[in-house]
């Protein structure tokens, strides 16, 4: 274990969360001198009823009384709303402190390279994001300053009773290192067991995350008992990690109780017996003060120690959010060009890249792209193909060679205005749980519902919209599932073409539509191809026929090019094998 991990508290970790209070430092030190005031409220309570019970009742004097009366009322008014105040505000406090941390995190991952998803889990960063914010808000809202609170209570408290009898308060004294110790010794364990913890939270939320993603599968290849079994093991490990936490609790939360009894019980013995013997040294006051003072001085720890394991599970979570924004995976957006339009002379140079060092997926690749081509890309899967679209939108790093576009590297140009003029479209397509207008336009103000029909009309997919229920308002609830998968790319294809880009993408377009839907694409594409620099990646090499080049590749190697009626000519091309073998199984089919 690092030395980080075995502190009780890491200072270097709240320092850092100390920045995100410094928009807020009036209300953080508004509630320190609240929590100085709660402090002194606590300890006046038996102070004043000392006074009430020695200057009062065993002298008989009413009107002095009637005033420790006011007095005490006056006191308990005043604790009530600072407690009101310090509990709103400490709250307060924590959410917006967490509300700012967690629209970092959420920027901070927008900007990520593909890499990083491709290597993390979903429902480790939803944990991040979600519950470990929670956490974070509790620091504040139910751990620290309630810590605090308590700390300086015991202080003032012990200081007034050393004040009323010194002698009373060493009895008093001799039981605090025993709890002092035990305090610490379950702080320590408390914070290994909720490091477990949170680890066995992010194991669970991923897991049902992944499965409730794919229930489709599962179904499918009835893998219910064996998902099952999965997750009563991760559930077992969640459940005990849990109970260690609890065993914990269970071991320290009645010790404080059996030092606050045995502490009543001697300063009664010692004040009862002064009294009886009639020393002067313990008053009637001085007895029931302290009987008061006790619990007062003894109850915080176990509160502390409560209050505690809440800042431990926040410290933890902090410390995993911070690794999040801590990681560097973002692609170098250090480009001055800002693209306004591209004419769309594409080159890729002897480009070489990996997913995974030393497994080379693109060996050297150098083609042009014509302004106003289009080109289609095809070859087997794992070929390198939709890694040619990635590399274009800059998702991914190359590893050596150049890639440009109207002869300016792509590295030099702004990563938005890269984006933004180049439209794709995916085989798997992804929709917002949003209306069908807000899933074209991805809300940009610059899009109005007007050029979208209108967009829909041009590409002849506006009667299928309209025949939905609300039109262009109908909302496709979670992925598209309202939707066919024909009707999830035709909406796709519509989301490309209403920004009206300079280069076109189509990866795998119609490989998962209907024939109907297939037609309106082709359609389409001739429409929006034309004139414009397109690059369409495609099995059915039917789809491909009209391509004013066609890049053949195979394991990262463009193995031939040409026109369609070209690569034909080769009788043992690669090109030819495959469509040779694509049109048999249409014949046979």
């Amino acid at each position: 274990m690092n030395k980080t991990k075995e502190n009780l508290f890491d200072f270097t970790l709240f320092k850092r969360l100390f920045q995100y209070i410094k928009p807020y430092k009036g209300v953080f030190f508004a509630l320190l001198i609240l929590v100085i005031f709660l402090a002194l409220c606590s300890a006046a309570t038996p102070y004043i009823t000392k006074n009430a019970i020695d200057d009062s009742i065993t002298n008989k004097i009413e009107k002095d009384f009637v005033f420790y009366i006011w007095l005490m009322l006056g006191v308990l008014i005043l604790q009530t709303v600072f407690q009101l105040l310090f509990i709103y505000y400490a709250s307060w406090l924590g959410q917006n402190l967490v509300m700012d941390v967690r629209v970092k995190l959420f920027n901070h991952l927008l900007r990520f390279k593909m890499k990083y998803y491709d290597n993390s889990s979903v429902g480790v960063l939803i944990t991040r994001a979600v519950t470990d914010m929670e956490r974070i808000a509790d620091i504040f809202g139910e751990g620290l300053f309630m810590i605090f609170r308590d700390l300086l209570t015991m202080m003032v408290v012990f200081g007034v009773m050393v004040f009323i009898n010194i002698k009373l308060s060493l009895i008093v004294l001799l039981m605090l290192p025993l709890l002092l110790y035990a305090t610490r010794l379950f702080q320590k364990y408390m914070k290994k067991a909720f490091e477990e913890v949170r680890s066995e939270v992010s194991n669970l939320n991923s897991f049902v995350q992944e499965r409730i993603t794919g229930m489709k599968i599962l179904q499918l290849f009835t893998r219910e008992k064996t998902e099952y079994k999965k997750f009563t093991v991760i559930n077992e490990r969640h459940k005990k990690g849990w109970l260690k936490t609890v065993w914990y609790n269970s071991i320290f939360f009645p010790i404080p109780d059996l030092v606050s009894s045995i502490s009543i019980g001697l300063v009664a013995w010692y004040g009862g017996l002064n009294m009886v013997l009639e020393n002067s040294s313990v008053s009637q006051g001085d007895l029931v003060a302290f009987v008061m003072f006790i619990p007062m001085l003894f109850r915080p720890l176990r509160q502390i120690a409560d209050k505690f394991n809440t800042l431990q599970m926040g410290m933890v979570a902090a410390t995993r959010v911070f690794k999040v924004l801590d990681t560097t995976s973002q692609i170098d957006d250090t480009g001055t060009h800002v693209a306004k339009h591209f004419k769309g002379n594409i080159k890729f140079h002897n480009v070489y890249f990996n997913y995974v060092e030393a497994e080379p997926v693109l060996k050297g690749i150098s083609f042009d792209v014509k302004a106003g081509d289009t080109i289609a890309i095809v070859g087997a899967t794992g070929a390198g193909k939709s890694t040619i679209i990635n590399l274009l939108n800059r998702f991914y790093e190359i590893k050596d060679g150049a890639i440009t576009v109207d002869g300016i590297n792509i590295k030099d140009v702004t990563l938005a205005s890269l984006r933004t003029q180049i439209a794709v479209v995916l085989q798997d397509v992804f929709l917002f749980a949003d209306t069908i207008l807000n899933n074209i336009t991805l809300n940009n103000p610059d899009i109005s519902e007007d050029d979208v029909k209108q967009a829909a009309k041009d590409i002849g997919i506006h009667d299928f919209i309209m025949s939905l229920p609300n039109n262009y308002q109908f909302n496709v609830k979670e992925r598209g599932v309202m939707l066919s998968s024909g009707q999830r790319q035709l909406i796709s294809f519509l989301r490309a073409y209403v920004t009206n880009p300079s280069i076109l993408v189509l990866d795998e377009a119609t490989s998962s539509v209907d024939s109907y839907s297939e037609q309106l694409i082709q359609n389409a594409t001739d429409k929006i191809t034309k004139g414009r620099t397109s690059i369409v990646i495609a099995h059915r090499l039917a789809t491909i026929k009209k391509a004013d080049n066609i890049i053949v590749m195979d394991a990262g190697n463009i193995v031939e090019q040409g026109t369609h009626k070209e690569l034909l000519k080769n009788k043992n091309g690669y090109y030819k094998n495959l469509y040779e073998v694509q049109f048999l199984q249409n014949e046979v089919a």
